[in-house]
């Protein structure tokens, strides 16, 4: 079992307040989930009406396939022209002990 993490830290330069910031932030991580088939969530900045911390996760049984959902749903936040990432990360839960 292989299980993948990414989290990106988001600028929203024309969201006035909390509530455009969430329209932006919903479709995000609405679209995640249905498309990519991913667990998905705000994980951080949430007070504040420009900036915004998501979080994606993947389970698969190929680290190859892993890498490949999330790679896309990188290129999925990039290619919105109403935000800015400022930074992706990855981690990787090891994930070899038995269950």
């Amino acid at each position: 079992m292989h299980v993948a993490a990414l989290g990106m830290d988001l600028h929203l330069p024309a969201s006035t307040s909390l509530k455009d910031k969430r329209s932006v932030v919903r479709h995000l991580l609405e679209a995640a989930r249905r498309r990519y088939r991913v667990s998905a969530a705000e994980v951080g900045h949430l007070d504040l009406t420009q900036r915004s911390t998501i979080g994606f996760a993947v389970v698969s049984s190929d680290p190859r396939q892993a890498e490949e959902v999330l790679d896309t749903v990188e290129r999925f936040v990039w290619s919105h022209p109403e935000l800015t990432v400022l930074s992706a990360t990855r981690q990787w839960l090891d994930a070899t002990a038995e269950l």
